[in-house]
């Protein structure tokens, strides 16, 4: 059984990714069964160049094959900031609650109630054998400053997919069959099974 390490520490965002992997001849692994790791330093300048950064990284540490992702929400009223500095928005030691307030407060800040967003995510997976594979996913939304709902993490609350509803209204069912991170990974999954046995 192939044995794929997923490069998070993010409760959550595993949760999100293993699932997909129901039913496939593969044993799924996180960080969390590493002990101590030092963290990737993700200085790329795009979702793609980070999320391979920490694939390569960590399956050079652990000896493993590695699937990272990096994800973020992009905001047209701020220039599509966050970005790629989503989950450090409000600086280093940022959780969601202080990402969030902080999100809210520019938006303030230039006198916008709403805004046009998306949620993107690249993929990438570094296998053993030097084989990489790279997929991406995205969803278009709306970014409002009352939050709703208390599924999901990160930016959910704030992203409506439609009028009414949060991304942190959704099932855990419901979010993966819509969410930027479901796309990329039925994406990546579909690559993968043509390599296994």
């Amino acid at each position: 059984m192939k044995k794929i390490v997923i490069a998070t520490k993010n409760p959550g965002k595993l949760r999100e990714m293993k699932k997909i992997f129901e039913g496939l001849p593969v044993e799924i692994l996180s960080l969390q069964n590493f002990g101590d790791l030092p963290d990737a330093v993700e200085d790329g300048a795009t979702f793609e160049e980070n999320a391979r950064i920490k694939a390569i990284f960590f399956r050079e540490k652990i000896g493993l094959a590695c699937l990272a992702d990096d994800s973020g929400l992009e905001v047209d009223a701020l220039g599509g900031m966050p970005g790629i500095h989503s989950a450090r928005f409000s600086g280093f030691h940022a959780d969601d609650e202080t990402n969030n307030r902080k999100l809210v407060e520019e938006l303030k800040k230039i006198g916008v109630e709403e805004s046009s967003a998306d949620y993107r995510c690249a993929l990438h997976f570094a296998d053993i054998d030097g084989t990489e594979i790279s997929t991406e996913g995205k969803v278009d939304g709306i970014i409002k400053l009352i939050p709703k709902g208390s599924n999901g993490f990160g930016y959910d609350p704030y992203f409506y997919i439609n009028e009414f509803k949060t991304m942190a209204e959704l099932t855990p069912e419901e979010k993966d069959a819509i969410s930027h991170r479901g796309a990329a990974l039925k994406k990546f999954v579909s690559k993968l099974k043509e390599r296994l046995p």
